[in-house]
């Protein structure tokens, strides 16, 4: 079993600790020895809390025998993206401002997991502040995409992608902000989910835009992301966005499957557009196939234009990522990477008038979407990204890259608030992953689930995994 170890789901895995078949500490030494051996070539990992994790492991095994159930990750490794506190433990956010910085208490995702019993492995990669990209002038090097040495991971939660595609860790948690879950997620060949705003605090999570930030998992498949998102999501008196309500079962409801279930698609944004892969649109059109096949109505219908979402969301972006950042861009700008300071810069020529606009127009599209899709169906199924991961070469010192703007289809569900999941459905001719976007009501993440296991079961191919790097590092 030692070697498959990694290759458990959530509840298998919980099934077998619950049985006395396998314990936790079996889990984590299995998940650190990988980390061992094939992080060094990836880089996904910026801090690893060995002793700590093996602690808690012995911790977990100790309470299943003596019947002490904390919930579905109870003894489960996880890591998090480094811009989560951890007490005791320094959150680097990948930059030079934060030098020497250590956390004096848990961010709430951190308390949830830590008291439903979880594991962490440790801090995960990340574009600098969670914005910028992939670059090499930063305290860390930036992580690598598992399946190619010469692409990219993708969004900021790069080092989630890269480490949950390796088999380092099934369960991660990342921010996503314009689609920096989701992104990675795509790229990677993993499951990356955006709750609906406010579903997950973002208390003790650095801040990139208020109103737009959304934390969530990003793991290896569905089931995994349902128990992970079980756990760490409620209504949080430390963080005024989360709002109140019953947290579903939504691993009780994975199995429940479609049919019957009205599911939208939106070939708008995407199938006639030249930068979309061929193969991303046959992808897509075969997974609504596969929902018609299994009893789910399927209809064809037109979103707003994506550009309107998309000229909204950059100006959000701009104003409070500049407002975020605004005393050490005036005070301490040369230790910002370069990419960093290209895009939040320009939000210093937002004004209070742009500002008040956008957020009318984003109402407006959140109604418009509400209408036009959530009040006649269960799901939307649209285009996640365009193409496959993006190569090394494609950045260069200039931002942005030219022909990579508009590759992500995230966006307006990080401006309208809805939830919405990336869900892996094969590969492209080059080889590497292609998925698609479910997006669901608000607050509708057991239908999204529902929706995205039954298509992971037909299409999935959770055990093909990238062949495993050399020990030594790849170029630079």
């Amino acid at each position: 079993m030692a070697e498959a170890l990694h290759e458990l789901s959530v509840p298998e895995a919980g099934a077998l600790l619950r049985s006395g078949d396998l314990t936790s500490l079996d889990l984590t030494r299995h998940a650190l020895d990988r980390v061992a051996r094939l992080d060094p070539a990836l880089h996904a990992f910026i801090l690893v809390t060995e002793e700590t994790a093996l602690e808690r492991a012995a911790a977990a095994d100790r309470e299943l025998r003596d019947g002490l159930d904390r919930g579905p990750m109870h003894g489960i490794p996880y890591a998090l993206k480094d811009i989560f506190d951890a007490e005791g433990v320094p959150t680097t956010n990948a930059s030079r401002l934060c030098a020497g910085e250590v956390a004096r208490a848990d961010s709430t995702v951190e308390r949830r997991l830590r008291a439903g019993g979880a594991v962490g492995l440790g801090k995960l990669t990340t574009f600098e502040f969670a914005v910028g990209g992939p670059s090499f002038d930063l305290p860390f090097p930036p992580a690598r995409n598992p399946w190619s040495e010469d692409h990219v991971p993708s969004g900021s939660s790069s080092g989630s992608g890269a480490a949950v595609a390796a088999g380092l860790v099934r369960v991660t948690v990342g921010s996503d902000t314009s689609g920096s879950t989701r992104g990675p997620a795509f790229h990677c060949g993993a499951v990356g989910l955006k709750p609906t705003y406010g579903l997950v605090s973002g208390h003790g999570a650095h801040t990139l835009s208020h109103t737009l930030d959304h934390f969530g998992p990003l793991t290896w498949t569905v089931a995994d992301a349902a128990a992970a998102l079980r756990v760490i999501a409620g209504h949080d008196a430390a963080d005024a966005r989360t709002t109140e309500g019953r947290i579903p079962d939504y691993l009780g409801e994975l199995d429940h499957g479609v049919a019957g279930l009205r599911v939208a698609h939106a070939p708008d944004w995407y199938a006639e557009d030249p930068l979309t892969l061929p193969d991303i649109t046959t992808g897509i059109r075969r997974a609504l196939g596969v929902l018609d096949g299994l009893g789910a109505q399927v209809e064809e219908v037109t979103l707003p234009p994506y550009d309107l979402f998309n000229a909204c969301g950059r100006l959000v972006f701009a104003a409070e990522a500049f407002a975020t950042h605004e005393n050490q861009l005036r005070d301490r700008p040369r230790l910002f990477g370069r990419y960093t300071y290209q895009r939040v810069m320009p939000g210093a020529g937002v004004t209070a008038a742009d500002l008040l606009r956008a957020h009318r127009v984003r109402r407006s599209l959140r109604r418009r979407l509400d209408e036009s899709v959530f009040d006649r169906y269960d799901v939307l199924v649209t285009v996640c990204g365009q193409s496959t991961a993006a190569r090394w070469s494609d950045f260069p010192e200039d931002w942005p890259p030219p022909g990579l703007a508009n590759d992500m289809r995230t966006i307006p569900f990080s401006v309208t608030g809805h939830p919405a999941l990336s869900l892996p459905i094969g590969f492209a001719a080059d080889g590497l992953p292609i998925g698609l976007q479910i997006v669901g009501r608000a607050f509708g993440e057991a239908t999204v689930f529902r929706v995205a296991a039954a298509l992971e079961a037909e299409l999935g191919q959770r055990h093909r995994r990238p062949p495993e790097p050399p020990t030594t590092e790849m170029g630079s």
